[in-house]
């Protein structure tokens, strides 16, 4: 019914540049727009919970940032493409993860980095930061 598919996680050095994407598809993309959905990036290192990094509100609504992450990575959204990026540059090891996308119908802008106010996940994708 919905599919989010992350892609773009690799090994990059520290210091390095990446740039993850996000395409959803599904009938429910269909029937409500994507542009009013919050779109949302999350990670997950090996033993730890899951932790917000950044999100993009619907129709326009603004950004969010985790606070390692501000000056440093930028999400940004293609309606049209129905797709969701995260650019993140000057990598350090800690940004190790899996990194997931996530879609909310009804996010409240002090819900954006909770992981419970998406209704929708995608798979992940590994981000290795390492020399």
């Amino acid at each position: 019914q919905v599919q989010l598919v992350e892609s773009g996680g690799q090994l990059v050095q520290p210091g390095g540049s990446l740039s993850l994407s996000c395409a959803a598809s599904g009938r429910t993309f269909s029937s409500y727009a994507f542009s009013s959905y919050s779109m949302g990036w999350f990670r997950q290192a090996p033993g730890k919970e899951r932790e917000f990094v950044a999100a993009i509100k619907g129709n326009g609504g603004g950004t969010a940032y985790v606070d390692s992450g501000k000056g440093r990575f930028v999400i940004s959204r293609d309606n049209a493409k129905n797709t969701v990026y995260l650019q993140m540059n000057s990598l350090e090891p800690e940004d190790t993860a899996v990194y997931y996308c996530a879609a909310g119908r009804r996010v409240i802008t002090s819900s954006l980095s909770l992981v419970r106010a998406y209704d929708y996940w995608g798979q992940g994708t590994q981000v290795t930061v390492s020399s």
